[in-house]
């Protein structure tokens, strides 16, 4: 019988194909705005967060607001480095200036560091070498240029060896960084110098450490609470004196913020297919309307109440599937030309937002097919019969 019913079903769709097309439409754009934004929304989200793992989920940027009398020097850091749950510690302060050589100029953003910084924030070398220990002991002008910096100076990568001046002194180019074309990356200009830690504090006129790049052992919720007892304790146990950002809970938030989003514009979207079941609706009852005589013929020789139904709450599911099925194919072309044009974010149609698509199109047909189906159901068959048109 339920096959019958499909083969009836497919047969009323195709007599009146610009009539089913125009009723499918609701739901296609339902589905193609259901689709597309949580895709997008998902596709972005992934993009973040790898961007952010990127930086290092193990990693904690401590900045001190107040030293409270007790300013924090190099070698304060070693007290740091004794606690278990903490791998690696490093300067981070930093400070704007002017890059020169040979008449060209640029602002750079100069960080003090340690040799540690390169594998605390997983820095990858393209030619020389990092700033080394020897380099912090002695106050060597060194720097290590970002490839951008390199590229707007010198306009060219082979650069080791030459010298620029920065904030009035000539620094010797020890190292140049691999070009670093992540979307964190663009969005920070990433045009900066990489320098030992005592000559930057040197230069800015601060001889103490304003803030530091921690790397934990594993479990960052330790690594955090343990550094911030350490500075609790240090600071004269005023909280208000320094600020933890880890960067696994920013992560885990960004993780949450999308999700919400994403759901939030899925809501929003699927109102589109409730206005696409409007129509489903409104198309059956017509069709309940012209084939009243033959609801009455099939009652007349035999057909009941469940088998009238069932004929309309199918074709109703069929119109809506229909639709379903041209709206992911559409939705499937808009995230490939998304794909093309944001270059590099890959933006792809997940199973679980198929299924919510199929089962949310599927749920829409048989909830707006039901009054009609069971109109047609309860025509009594003399009327029926009788019935004009």
């Amino acid at each position: 019988m339920i096959i019958q019913s499909v083969k009836m079903a497919w047969e009323s769709i195709i007599a009146n194909k610009m009539r089913s097309f125009l009723t499918m439409l609701g739901i296609i754009i339902g589905v193609v705005a259901l689709v597309v934004l949580v895709s997008l929304v998902n596709g972005a989200a992934g993009s973040i967060t790898s961007e952010i793992e990127t930086l290092g989920t193990d990693l904690l940027m401590v900045s001190i607001r107040d030293d409270k009398g007790v300013p924090m020097r190099l070698e304060d850091l070693r007290s740091l480095l004794d606690i278990t749950s903490i791998s690696l510690v490093s300067p981070s302060d930093s400070m704007n200036s002017t890059a020169k050589y040979h008449g060209e100029e640029t602002s750079i953003s100069i960080y003090g560091v340690t040799p540690m910084y390169e594998a605390i924030q997983r820095l990858e070398m393209a030619s020389g070498r990092f700033v080394k220990t020897a380099d912090v002991d002695n106050r060597s002008y060194v720097a290590v240029l970002t490839h951008e910096a390199a590229r707007k100076l010198f306009d060219r990568q082979d650069v080791v060896g030459e010298k620029i001046t920065m904030g009035g002194r000539e620094f010797n180019v020890i190292g140049v960084l691999a070009e670093d074309d992540s979307m964190m990356s663009l969005m920070m200009g990433n045009v900066n110098a990489y320098v030992p830690y005592t000559v930057e504090s040197r230069m800015s006129g601060n001889p103490y450490i304003r803030s530091l790049s921690i790397q934990g052992n594993g479990n960052m919720d330790e690594t955090e609470k343990d550094t911030d007892n350490w500075l609790y304790e240090r600071l004269k146990q005023d909280e208000d004196a320094y600020n933890i950002v880890n960067m696994s809970s920013i992560s885990s938030a960004m993780d949450t913020v999308m999700g919400t989003l994403s759901l939030l514009l899925g809501s929003i979207a699927a109102i589109s297919l409730l206005v696409g079941g409007i129509g489903i609706m409104n198309i059956m009852l017509v069709s309940v309307t012209e084939r009243t005589r033959e609801i009455g013929i099939r009652k007349a020789i035999g057909a009941n109440h469940w088998s009238i139904m069932m004929q309309f709450l199918i074709e109703a599911l069929l119109v809506s599937l229909l639709g379903c099925i041209f709206g992911l194919g559409l939705s499937a072309l808009i995230l490939q030309a998304a794909t093309m044009l944001a270059d590099d974010i890959v933006f792809t149609m997940t199973p679980d937002v198929i299924l919510v698509a199929v089962g949310f199109s599927s749920g829409i047909g048989l909830l707006f097919g039901l009054y009609p189906a069971n109109k047609a159901a309860k025509k009594p068959p003399i009327e029926a019969l009788r019935y004009e048109g």
